[in-house]
């Protein structure tokens, strides 16, 4: 037995249920193995399947629409999972093979505790009455980070920041001591500092209580740092498979080698970062793409500023107790300017005040102090009949392209409703023609104009959030983490597409982001925050290649696969 792998996955096979007449096959046929005591990771885009297989294992898919072929085989332990019943798996799933996923704040129930959480685990698979529940709950608390356990026990999932969130749900992972760990995009939602702590967390956990590990990720950096075995999955199917350095030094398939290659890379910065489909179609060779013409970045004295802020401040009335109140700084004394044409990147941990500023400029905030000089006026001191020829010419890309889009209209209807309101267009086939062309413009067909948002992929949603921001012609475009959510292929795609609108407009951006290895590709002049503070701000071959302040060190360090940031990548 002790030779066998703790899970084998054999030939699995999932089809889910559209409708009473269609069916689509999620997983097609995927076989692999996780050895004991070691870490496997499962790569792919959104919709590869690889999150489908993690909850086959687990028994989590949706009985009334998901169903597993009679000939798959789901083996661990030496135990036929597939043959069990409902009650036997449950016991199993939770106490030897258990599951963090991907969002904490869905997966925590906000109405309960967090020690009473972790406890129930404890309760219900290993028998313990609350006060051995209680016990062991403190001491998950202290093993996996969470600072002041004997206090953040009592609290509430929504008082706890995202990273405490997840570390609440390790603790529950491993309460049981499990054999297998399943981690599902564990740090997709967390910003760089906290996702290497997490990483690192992870990497200590599974060599103390020696367990065997699934980790799913879209990022291949991250495999890099914790994964002894790689498979890459692609469409339901798996492309390739292999020991972590064989699949990095010498990938075989082209999908592979695409995954490996689409991030911005620290060390150059070439003019168009390639897409998978450069792969698949052949348009690249079989190692590193091409070398190719590459970007210069930098702001120079002489570039022109279309945009001046000056001691920006934004406060918060936030509660306290039953009668009190108090002001949260959310932003203090910030101020900088923004080149015509240029990107200034804006980077810093959740919290750092970054969004903050972004969403005060355009005056979706109220400003408490500052001003924001555009040509010659400041904006924050108008009134709102003053402002609204300036909203035109300043858009917001945001973060979440699935909540940003109107689900009752039609991407035609969201594409003219801006230009009906902006008087833009002499009438609606005049705007009707402007939307096409935009729509062209961003990479979609015309036939997009007629169909809803739900329609469309993630990549494919955020390019018609771009499309609505140029039916305004603006001059300023705030993108708030505008490509975090997505892909890396995708990102590579909305990225070029980025740097293509301002080159042929001469945009200017406002970059926020917590992926330094994107701002190091796109911005001109990067600003570091840090509590609602500016702790740094240069141009961006300079701040990568010599930080001054140490919080900008530590950001860039925590930068995946990048070793430290500062001198070789830079």
């Amino acid at each position: 037995m002790s030779g066998e792998p703790l899970l084998q996955v054999r030939d699995l096979r999932v089809r889910f249920r559209v409708d009473r007449q269609r069916s689509v096959e999620a997983v097609k046929g995927v076989s692999f193995d996780v050895p004991r005591d070691a870490t496997v990771a499962l790569v792919g885009e959104s919709g590869s399947g690889k999150s489908v297989s993690a909850l086959a294992v687990m028994g989590l898919l949706p009985p009334d629409s998901a169903a597993i072929a009679p000939a798959s085989g789901i083996r661990f332990d030496g135990r036929e999972l597939l043959a069990l019943d409902a009650r036997a798996r449950r016991a199993l799933c939770g106490k030897d093979v258990a599951m963090i996923f991907q969002e904490p704040m869905s997966s925590l129930n906000p109405v309960f505790t967090v020690g009473f959480q972790i406890g129930e685990v404890l309760r219900r698979h290993m028998g313990m009455n609350r006060r051995q529940a209680r016990a062991r709950a403190l001491a998950l608390l202290d093993e996996v980070g969470i600072p002041d356990p004997a206090h953040k026990i009592d609290a509430y999932p929504g008082q706890l920041s995202g990273g405490q969130q997840q570390r609440v749900m390790i603790a529950m992972a491993i309460a049981c001591e499990p054999k297998l760990l399943i981690a599902d995009e564990p740090t997709t939602a967390l910003d760089v500092t906290i996702q290497k702590q997490i990483m690192a967390l992870l990497a200590s956990l599974r060599r103390k209580h020696k367990m065997s590990m699934l980790f799913i990720t879209h990022d291949l950096a991250l495999v890099g740092e914790i994964a002894d075995h790689v498979i890459v999955m692609r469409h339901g199917e798996v492309r390739e498979a292999g020991p972590l350095r064989q699949v990095f030094d010498q990938p075989q398939d082209a999908y592979t080698r695409a995954l490996l290659h689409c991030r911005p890379p620290l060390a150059t910065r070439p003019w168009r970062l390639p897409v998978i489909a450069d792969y698949l179609e052949g348009r690249t060779g079989a190692g590193q793409p091409a070398p190719a013409r590459e970007r210069v970045r930098g702001v120079v004295p002489g570039d022109d500023t279309v945009l001046t802020v000056n001691n920006l401040g934004k406060s918060f009335d936030v509660r306290e107790g039953w009668f009190g109140h108090r002001a949260f700084h959310a932003v203090r004394d910030v101020s900088f300017t923004l080149a015509r044409g240029k990107t200034l990147g804006v980077v810093g941990e959740s919290g750092s005040g970054k969004t903050t500023v972004g969403l005060t400029l355009l005056r979706l905030h109220q400003a408490t102090a500052g001003s924001a000089i555009f040509e010659g006026r400041d904006l924050l001191a108008m009134s709102a009949r003053e402002f609204l020829p300036y909203k035109r010419r300043m858009q917001i890309i945001f973060q979440n392209p699935y909540a940003s889009l109107n689900p009752r209209y039609t991407v035609g209807q969201i594409l003219l409703e801006p230009m009906r309101i902006h008087a833009i267009g002499a009438d609606d086939r005049a705007r009707t023609a402007i939307a096409c062309q935009l729509l062209e413009r961003v990479g979609l067909p015309v036939q997009a104009m007629h169909r809803y948002p739900h329609e469309f992929s993630g990549g494919q949603r955020q390019r018609i959030a771009i499309a609505r921001c140029l039916t305004m012609k603006p001059e300023i475009l705030v993108c708030d983490e505008s490509v975090s959510a997505l892909d890396v292929s995708v990102q590579a795609q909305v990225l070029n597409l980025l740097q293509d609108l301002q080159d042929e407009y001469g945009l200017s951006y406002l970059f926020i982001s917590h992926d330094l290895s994107v701002v190091k590709y796109m911005a001109d002049q990067v600003m570091v925050m840090q509590q609602g503070r500016v702790v740094e701000l240069a141009n961006s071959d300079e701040l990568y290649r010599n930080p001054t302040h140490p919080y900008t060190r530590s950001l860039l360090a925590a930068i995946p696969g990048s070793g430290h940031a500062t001198t070789q990548d830079a």
